[in-house]
Order: structure tokens, then C-alpha cells, then sequence
């Protein structure tokens, strides 16, 4: 079964003029699959890390230039390659702040540049010649044949690597007729074929290319919803002109529902040898109007994924490491997917799992009854063992519907065993959608009724990662209005797609949680072992000041202002600023978690303004308390353990600090926090500068040339500035 997971937005869309634009030209891969490059049909190109979901460049070409051409990322010099109006190729590299750095302009019009890992990038240009970069760039102005027709119009292209060999594929369109040209690079020849035509007047929305079996795999949808699959082989001989057109033969993979009338803007997508991702088209159970992202098996005609999306589809799709990328509304999305082996019990939804034991199959043993009465008693037998199984099941085999049906006026504890019992069943068709039910069902009346409240199946439901923020609104905001503050942060470790506002309401509650109130059970292990190292640490260093020791009821002095010392004893790690720890454990587990949740700067900071003054001054204490101890040589490095890192630790020093400005300058109580909070920024920005200089060393030694013949004896200095 094909399935796709929860999405994420990678960068908001630029408005255009032309609604039906999405403003993207283009996606590429640079240096590994986590890292894009994204082209906007006009001006920008940047570069994105995926995973962080934030951008590292950003290159705009000046006012009154167009990109016409996608940029690429050649890995073999480590620029950047795209066009500008048509006939500017510019080259740069990541250091570089615009992308004049290098261009030439040449002799013919640029359709599209290509490039792939390991591999000189390729320039193709409108009239359907193709030339290497390197030697276009050593001259610019030389000339280009001529390969198309007169009205012969190119309409899509890519390259592909078969093995060894390199080929540069595009379709055109003369007056109706599509044609496929196959351009090997090594030896260079050109290879025509024609398409078979499809209903008057209809051209394909679409093509994609996949190379397998010693052939290129030709798939491309047509605006009735026909999905056609031709396969081309590299073997054969080619034309070096390119005179010969051969017929190209198609077989349909799929007739896709498209309501009445015809597809406008869709693509459709070839994910492996039986899946094909298809976005634009009808779902074929949904209503008029919505718009979907699907994943269909080929093999057996069936619809395996559908993922409703946000806004209008503009047909464009792109897939890099099962990753889909799809522009719609006024975002990029980026949707992780996944495409298990094609087989007939996958397609019909009836795979059984390996090692359960409804897999194994049952050992046939003839009854005596069989053999000497016939099947009549054996079946009075078997019809009277399956009228006690099925009285034994119906006590736990509940459906999902029957179970919410429970959910809206059975007691407490029936609730939790039915719930429990139907989580722990194999045979639950579409997981997901039963999960964001039943967490819907147990808020929605935990909300209307008081007495109501099952955290141990929500906890449960939680666990499955089948559920996420967008699903169930309301089950954060329940957990902290019922104090279940363990599931506050399994829900906050879990959930990809926590609002902001959702993560201040979190902050603020645990920031006035009492310190006496210690007693939190069910908090994630290896959160509350991080803190208790962090803590018997800190006590280990403290030890007895002037012959007093803190309170062990209270962690590391539990908020208590450090003792006064003497002059001879200033020096200890015990009276500095953020060797206390201000915060209980237990709260101290809790704000963790809000350091290690996502958010963005700008959504986040109107939402962190609502906190008072002293709770802005205890958070900052405990940052700094945070920083303090991660910043020690003897610090404890716990691997493997739920720990914010240093960076998130600056990054939220960063955040209160912007939030809460004026407050904190005028504030009494913060003079000596700013100043401590200021000695930290200080120090990494000392640590960044150093770190820098190393970088360029290192760089700087890297383009040494190493002579190869030094004799057996030599001295080498190297100067390091």
C-alpha cells in the first residue's frame, strides 16, 4: 500500500498577476537530497534546507531582468547555473551575494540548463540543440544549429543517466502532432519519434521520465484523464540529424475521473515501477471543488493515497528521496510518501502482516466426524464453535463506529477498556482516520462533561503518530485545563504541526506551575534523566557554603538566592550568576520542552508578549541557568537523551528578549540578568568569529596545491592568518 504522511509548509508562494500561476519555475536538488534549490518564475532563486524547513541563501537577479530558465547546482565546481532573459547564463557560488559574479551572454535562445550529481551541466536550447556548459562558456557566441521545424515548439525536457550514458530528453509540439526526441551526449546522436495522437485538439498536461530495464519509461497524462506509458530503449542505433522518425507505441496505465468537461492544470508523476502520483484530478469519492493530492497503483487500477490540499493547484509536482513537493494556495508543501511492493492483497487492502498470527497459515487436520459421517455433523460442530467465538468476541470487537457511539454517554472506565482493546487489534482499515476520530469523540465530551477525562487513552491515541495538532485541535489546550501535563509533552514531542500560540499557552502555563507542586507523574524518562544529572551535578559543585547546604527538598537551591560569600570564597562556581537552578525538576522538564518545540520567529513573537513581567525574568533565569551549565567543560554530555541544544538555548534567550525589550530595560529586577545575558552573547559571538577564521584557514589550505615530488627530505611552513 502507498501511503502519505503529514506534510509541512517549505516557503510561502509570491503573488503574481496571473492567478493561475504558482510563482514557481522550478525545483532542483543541490548538494544532497536534503538541500533544494527553488526558482520563482521572475526574479529570486533560494536555497532551502528541507528538513529545517528554512532557507540558507537567497539570489535576486536586478529590477527590469526575468529567470527564464530554473536555476541548477552543478556538484563537480559547486555553483549555481540559470538564465536570465533568455540569453544571460549566470554562474555563482554560495558566498556570493548577487548573481552577477559571472555571465555570458549567447548567440541563441536558452530553453533549459540540466544538471545532474557528478555530472557536467547541459544547456538545451529553444531550437533543440544541446551543449556542454563549459565548452558554451569558453565561447559564448558560437553558433547554434538549428534541429527543430519552423513551428516546432519545445514543451518539455529533463536528462537522465542510463549507466554510463547520458541523455537529454524533450517533447515538442508541431501544429497538433507531439514529438519525442532522445538526444545522446556520448558518442552524439539524435533519435525522433512521433506520438500517436489522442482526441483532436488535446495536447498532454504533463510528462515524466524514469529510466529501468535498460529503457527510458515515457509517462504523460492527457486533459480526458488518460495516463499513457511508451518505452524507448537505449540500446538502439541513432541518427547523428535526428531525420528518421520512428512511431512511438503507448499503452494506457489509468483512466482517471474527471468529472465533466476536461483536466485544466494537472501533472501526473511516475513514483516507481506501479505508483504514479497525480495531482489536479478529482478524488473519485470527494466532492466538487476539492483538490487532491493522490498516489494510484497502476498495476491494479486502484487509488492507494488521497491527501486533500489547502487552496488551488496550480498541476505542478516534483519528488526527490520520497519527498513530494507541490505548490498550492499560497504555500509549497513538502509530502513525505512511501510506496511498498505492488501486490494484489496490498491493492484490495488485504495484506496481513508478517508475524501475526492471522498470517500463518492454519494446518488443515481431517475430523473423524468427516470421514465417517460427511461434512454434516462437521459443519454442526464447526457452526456451534463459531456461535461461542463470535459471544466471546463481541465483548472487545467493536467497531470504530460503535466504539464512538460508547464514547458519548458510557462511564469512564468502559470507555478506556474499549478504546484500549480496539488500539490493540491488527485489522483496523485507514488507522489514521479511525485515531482522529476516536481523540475527537473522548475531547468533545471531556469538554462538555467535567467528570469525563481519559488521559490514558488519549495518551494512547497520542503514542500511535497518527494523530497530529491540525486533527484535534483541542486536545492540548484540554490537557492543560485537566493539568495532565505528561501528555502536554508527549503531544508537543509528537506533534509536527503545534501552532505557536498553542506553544506560549504551553509556556505559560508550565512557567506557573508552583515548585511545590513536584509530584508530576508520567513524564517522558529520558527528559527527567537529562534534568537529574543536570541537577545532582550542580549540587556535586555547589557543596556546603560557609557551612550551610541548601535545601534538598528544593533542587539546586529551587529558586533560593545563593548564599553570601566571602571575599575568599567569590571565586566559587556557587555564587556566580545561572549556577542555581531557579526552576523545580519537574518544571524544568516541561520548559525543555517548549525549547525543542518548531516555531517561527514571526508567529511566535505577538504570542510571547502576553507573558508578565516575572514569568519573562524566571524563564531568562533559567536560560541562562541552561546556559551556564551547557557551556562547562564538566557538563555531562547525555547522548541520546531528550536535551535542548545550545543554539536553541541563544535562540530563545534571542526570542525573550526581543519580545520583552522595553520591559526588561526598565525593570529593576533585570539589571543583573541583561548583564549576564549580555557577557553570553558576547562570548558566542567570540566563539562564531573564531570558529570563522578557522573555516577560512581551512578553506585556504584546501586550495594549496601538494607538489608531488618533494625528495626525501623537505620543510614546509604554513602561514595561518
Amino acid at each position: 500500500m502507498a501511503a502519505l504522511y503529514e506534510g509541512y509548509t517549505l516557503c510561502a508562494l509570491t503573488q503574481t498577476q496571473n492567478v493561475s500561476d504558482s510563482g514557481i519555475q522550478g525545483i532542483e536538488v543541490e548538494r544532497d537530497s536534503d538541500h533544494v534549490v527553488v526558482t520563482e518564475s521572475s526574479r529570486s532563486v533560494t536555497l532551502f534546507k528541507v528538513s529545517d524547513q528554512k532557507p540558507l541563501g537567497s539570489w535576486t537577479v536586478k529590477q527590469g531582468q526575468t529567470l527564464t530558465c530554473s536555476a541548477v547546482y552543478n556538484s563537480q565546481t559547486q555553483e549555481y547555473v540559470a538564465v536570465s532573459d533568455h540569453k544571460v547564463i549566470r554562474v555563482w557560488k554560495d558566498e556570493d551575494i548577487h548573481l552577477d559574479a559571472f555571465k555570458a551572454t549567447v548567440s541563441s535562445d536558452v530553453c533549459r540548463v540540466h544538471a545532474a550529481p557528478g555530472t557536467e551541466p547541459v544547456v538545451l536550447f529553444q531550437r533543440g540543440a544541446v551543449r556542454h556548459l563549459d565548452s558554451l562558456l569558453s565561447a559564448p557566441q558560437q553558433p547554434i544549429e538549428e534541429v527543430l521545424a519552423q513551428e516546432e515548439v519545445i514543451r518539455w525536457s529533463t536528462d537522465i543517466m542510463a549507466e554510463t550514458q547520458r541523455f537529454v530528453i524533450f517533447t515538442t509540439e508541431q501544429k497538433g502532432d507531439q514529438f519525442l526526441y532522445l538526444q545522446r551526449l556520448k558518442p552524439n546522436t539524435l533519435q525522433r519519434y512521433k506520438l500517436e495522437r489522442e482526441e483532436p485538439g488535446l495536447s498532454p498536461l504533463s510528462f515524466s521520465a524514469t529510466y529501468r530495464n535498460k529503457s527510458i519509461s515515457l509517462l504523460y497524462l492527457y486533459p480526458n484523464g488518460h495516463v499513457y506509458q511508451s518505452e524507448v530503449s537505449v540500446q538502439g542505433h541513432a541518427t547523428e540529424q535526428g531525420s528518421q522518425v520512428l512511431s512511438l507505441p503507448r499503452n494506457l496505465l489509468l483512466r482517471l475521473p474527471v468529472g465533466e468537461g476536461l483536466l485544466g492544470a494537472a501533472s501526473a508523476l511516475a513514483l516507481d515501477e506501479s505508483h504514479v502520483a497525480v495531482v489536479g484530478v478529482p478524488h473519485p469519492s470527494a466532492g466538487a471543488g476539492k483538490d487532491f493530492l493522490c498516489i494510484w497503483n497502476t498495476n491494479f487500477q486502484t487509488l492507494q493515497a488521497g491527501k486533500e490540499m489547502a487552496g488551488k493547484l496550480y498541476g505542478q509536482l516534483w519528488s526527490y528521496s520520497g519527498k513530494l513537493f507541490i505548490p498550492h494556495g499560497k504555500a509549497l508543501s513538502v509530502i513525505p510518501y512511501e510506496c511498498a511492493k505492488s501486490s494484489l492483497a496490498s491493492a484490495l487492502g488485504k495484506l496481513k502482516k508478517a508475524g501475526t498470527e492471522e498470517s500463518k497459515i492454519p494446518v488443515l487436520v481431517p475430523s473423524w466426524n468427516t470421514i465417517l459421517h460427511g461434512e454434516k455433523t462437521s459443519r454442526s460442530v464447526d457452526t456451534r464453535k463459531s456461535k461461542l467465538s463470535r459471544k466471546s468476541q463481541s465483548a472487545s470487537g467493536f467497531t470504530v463506529d460503535q466504539v464512538l457511539e460508547l464514547i458519548k454517554n458510557s462511564p469512564t472506565e468502559e470507555v478506556e477498556r474499549e478504546v484500549k482493546g480496539l488500539l490493540s487489534r491488527t485489522d483496523i482499515q485507514d488507522l489514521q482516520t479511525s485515531v482522529g476520530l476516536l481523540a475527537s469523540g473522548l475531547v468533545l465530551r471531556s469538554l462538555a462533561d467535567s467528570a469525563f477525562y481519559t488521559p490514558s487513552s488519549l495518551a494512547q491515541l497520542v503514542h500511535t503518530q497518527c494523530l497530529c495538532h491540525s486533527v484535534c485541535p483541542s486536545l492540548i489546550l484540554l490537557a492543560l485545563e485537566k493539568k495532565d501535563y505528561s501528555l502536554c509533552q508527549l503531544s508537543l514531542q509528537l506533534f509536527p504541526d503545534v501552532p505557536e500560540a498553542v506553544t506560549c499557552a504551553c509556556l505559560k502555563t508550565f512557567i506557573s506551575i508552583p515548585d511545590s507542586d513536584t509530584e508530576i507523574g508520567g513524564l517522558e524518562p529520558d527528559s527527567l534523566s537529562f534534568m537529574e544529572t543536570v541537577l545532582a551535578a550542580c549540587r556535586s559543585q555547589g557543596g556546603v557554603q560557609n557551612g550551610f547546604s541548601p535545601d534538598s527538598s528544593d533542587p539546586c537551591g529551587g529558586g533560593q538566592a545563593p548564599v553570601k560569600t566571602t571575599a575568599d570564597d567569590t571565586e566559587k562556581p556557587s555564587g556566580q550568576p545561572g549556577q542555581t537552578c531557579p526552576v523545580g525538576l519537574h518544571k524544568a522538564v516541561l520548559l525543555n520542552e517548549i525549547l525543542q518545540t518548531s516555531y517561527s520567529d514571526t508567529f511566535i513573537l505577538p504570542h510571547l508578549k502576553d507573558l508578565s513581567s516575572p514569568q519573562v525574568i524566571l524563564f531568562l533565569q533559567y536560560l541562562q541557568f541552561l546556559y551556564v551549565k551547557s557551556s562547562q567543560d564538566a557538563f555531562p554530555q547525555m547522548h541520546g537523551l531528550r536535551s535542548p541544544s545550545l543554539t536553541l538555548i541563544m535562540d530563545w534567550v534571542c526570542l525573550m528578549l526581543d519580545a520583552h525589550f522595553t520591559m526588561l530595560v526598565m525593570s529593576p529586577d533585570a539589571k543583573g540578568l541583561l548583564l549576564n545575558l549580555q557577557s553570553f552573547v558576547k562570548s558566542q559571538v567570540r566563539l562564531y568569529s573564531e570558529l570563522g577564521k578557522l573555516e577560512g584557514s581551512l578553506k585556504e589550505l584546501h586550495k594549496m596545491k601538494v607538489q608531488k615530488d618533494i625528495g626525501q627530505y623537505s620543510i614546509e611552513v604554513i602561514e595561518l592568518f
